[in-house]
Formats: C-alpha cells, sequence, structure tokens
C-alpha cells in the first residue's frame, strides 16, 4: 500500500456516510419530483405559477439577504474590537457573543415574544412614555423574524470574522494612520478589503441558516408570514403532500448554491479590483 492512498483510505468511511444518510435520501426524496414515467419538470412549473408559492419564495429570499447584510453591518465592527482588545477579556466577549448559540432556538423566540407582543417589553414602553396610543403590530411580522434572524446568526458571523482581523497584522493599521488616514478611513480602506473572505464566509453562513431555519419563522412570523422552511413543514407533516415538500426542498437547495456562488464572484471580483490597484 502506497503513502498516497492512505489519505484516500482514512477519508472513504466519510464519504461512505455522506452517501448512505445525506446523499441517497435526498435522491430518493427528489427523484420522485422529476420522474413520472417519465423526465418532467410539471412540479416545478405548477409550482412557480402559483402566485402564493412565489411570495413565499421572494419573502424567503428578501429576509435571508436583509439578515446577511444586516449581520456583516454589526459583524464587522464586533470582530474588530474583539480581535484587536486585550486577551484577558477576549474570552469573556466571545463567550457573550456565542450566548445565543447556547440557548435553545425556542426559549430565544420566546423571549423575542415577550419583547416584541402587544404587551411586550418594546409596546409597553412606547405606550407608557406616549409616544403611542395603541400597541404596534410588531410580532407575527417580517420585521419580527428578521430580528429574531439577526440575533440569532450575528455569532456566526462574528466568529468567522474574529479569526480572520486577528491575523491582520496591526502594523498595517499604524502604517496607514502614519500616512495620514484616521482610524475610520485606515478601517474602511485597510481592514475592511482583507477581511472580505471572512465576510463572504459568514455571508454563506447566515444566508444558508436563515434560509433553511424553521422555529424563528414560525414562532416569529406566524402562518401570515410562512417561509420556504415552514411551508416545507406544512406540506410533508400537515398536508401529506411529499412531491410538493420534496420541490421546495430542491428549490431551497438550488437557492442556496446560486447564491454561495454570487457571493464567491463578489469575492473574486473585489480580490481582482485589489490587486489592480496594488499593482
Amino acid at each position: 500500500m502506497s503513502s498516497k492512498s492512505i489519505p484516500y483510505l482514512l477519508a472513504a468511511p466519510g464519504f461512505i456516510l455522506l452517501i448512505v444518510f445525506l446523499v441517497l435520501p435526498l435522491v430518493s426524496i427528489i427523484w420522485p419530483t422529476f420522474f413520472d414515467g417519465s423526465l418532467t419538470f410539471a412540479s416545478y412549473i405548477t409550482f412557480f405559477q402559483d402566485s402564493y408559492n412565489v411570495s413565499i419564495f421572494m419573502r424567503t429570499l428578501r429576509i435571508s439577504l436583509v439578515v446577511t447584510f444586516f449581520c456583516a453591518l454589526l459583524g464587522v465592527p464586533v470582530a474588530y474590537y474583539i480581535a484587536r482588545a486585550d486577551k484577558k477579556f477576549r474570552s469573556l466577549m466571545m463567550a457573550l457573543v456565542l450566548f445565543p448559540l447556547l440557548t435553545n432556538s425556542v426559549v430565544r423566540s420566546f423571549a423575542w415574544i415577550n419583547i416584541l407582543g402587544q404587551k411586550g417589553v418594546i409596546n409597553n414602553l412606547l405606550l407608557n412614555t406616549g409616544i403611542i396610543t395603541a400597541p404596534i403590530p410588531l410580532l407575527y411580522s417580517e420585521f419580527a423574524i428578521t430580528i429574531g434572524s439577526i440575533y440569532l446568526f450575528l455569532p456566526l458571523m462574528v466568529i468567522t470574522l474574529v479569526g480572520i482581523i486577528e491575523n491582520i497584522d496591526t502594523e498595517i493599521m499604524e502604517a496607514a494612520e502614519t500616512l495620514g488616514a484616521n482610524r475610520l478611513t485606515a478601517f474602511l480602506k485597510v481592514i475592511l478589503p482583507l477581511s472580505v473572505p471572512g465576510i463572504i464566509v459568514g455571508s454563506i453562513l447566515v444566508f444558508t441558516g436563515t434560509l433553511t431555519a424553521y422555529t424563528t419563522p414560525q414562532l416569529l412570523g406566524g402562518n401570515k408570514n410562512m417561509m420556504l422552511s415552514t411551508f416545507l413543514y406544512q406540506n410533508a407533516m400537515t398536508l401529506g403532500n411529499w412531491t410538493n415538500a420534496s420541490v421546495i426542498a430542491l428549490i431551497m437547495i438550488v437557492t442556496t448554491l446560486i447564491v454561495m456562488k454570487i457571493f464567491n464572484l463578489i469575492a473574486a471580483i473585489i480580490d481582482k479590483r485589489g490587486e489592480e490597484q496594488h499593482a
């Protein structure tokens, strides 16, 4: 046995497990949506011809992109602050960032119900201060899903970026300031471009998580603001329409892959422009 074949042998059990427990079940579920005696795309055409289905798809895509944008917007400065903090405080701050991930998703969602409900913290505060005269319908809305999803997935963005920013030499920032740039300009011109790989990876994680999340959309959005994940569950477990559920599942997979490709293209364009500027 040659030494070159050892890595493949070590990886073989993992590949077998993936094929048996991931690939084959997916194929068995998706196969009937394409073959009904012959090759057909009727299930997918029918899905996108229904305006209700399209509205759910667009809502899911919109919320996922908005959550990704705000997680990147909030995550970059937070990650930079943690990465540049004193080591004795860095562990504490990372623990605080990770705290939402250590809490059960149902508990997190019910906490937001208490905050956003008609008799929740926000409405009570606004009513008591006289800013509003009637409760604002914050709960069971796209806004509630967005806020809950940002709270849930922001730690993923921060964790990804902290590792990237820690590896950026602090002397680069100091050199930019020496050349006359203020801290904000140096951050935007130096740290942010070097953080793009982490932003792309974090964005993919956040987008995928938001697109496939079930508990948060179900508890904070309700049936009036259904997303693809809750729509899939409804078709599979309530209506027993496994074919339609399989169609939704494949649409979610393809959408995720397309968005991942777009993010990678954006990263490649940014890298190319950076190289051209340096040249």
